[in-house]
């Protein structure tokens, strides 16, 4: 058998530097939209969302990353959006309607379920039961408040949203009153 050579004078392979120029250079930054830029931002939490496949009777992953609600700037409704890491994929995509109850996952604190009757993540729209999962039960208590305050406010009965709107419609109810008396007092004069 031949027994690989041990003597420091044999030359070895020497290493090549190889470097290719690109045939293209690509200067132009493509701008990749959203649909998000019309909105706010108004929570933001890392979670683990999962979608009830009735068919097999258990719960597949759909998808781990940041759920946010979000408000849009003209028609000021909130919509619950997930996107998955790395791939950005829309996982959840639905408006946040009265009619849907967030209840306690059975036998953790720290997740979610509810009924979407037509949630956007999928190309036909699909009513879907998603339970979603986060890190703790603080993190889980914060979206559960979240999630409850969004549909007040989508349904219109929000109390403590925009006080200072509030102020303003008040103000210009009572200039049109203060206006009547004025024109009032100056009747009684002529």
């Amino acid at each position: 058998m031949a027994e690989p050579s041990t003597d420091a004078l044999v030359p070895r392979e020497e290493e090549v530097d190889v470097h290719f120029e690109p045939v293209i250079r690509l200067t132009e930054q493509v701008d990749t939209k959203t649909n998000e830029e019309d909105e706010d931002v108004i929570f933001k939490m890392r979670a683990k969302l999962f979608r009830f496949d009735s068919s097999s009777a258990e719960w597949k992953e759909r998808g781990t990353g940041d759920v946010r609600l979000l408000k849009h700037k003209q028609t000021k409704k909130v919509r619950l959006v997930m996107r998955r890491d790395k791939t950005l994929k829309v996982c959840a995509n639905h408006l946040l309607t009265s009619d849907m109850k967030l209840q306690p996952n059975i036998g953790s604190d720290r997740s979610w379920v509810w009924k979407v009757t037509a949630d956007y993540a999928e190309t036909p729209a699909t009513a879907e039961t998603l339970a979603i999962r986060f890190a703790n039960s603080d993190n889980a208590f914060q979206f559960k408040t979240a999630f409850e305050d969004a549909q007040k406010y989508n349904a219109g009965d929000s109390e403590d949203e925009k006080p200072e709107e509030k102020e303003e419609a008040e103000a210009a109810k009572e200039e049109p009153k203060a206006d009547d008396e004025e024109k009032k007092d100056e009747e009684k004069k002529d």
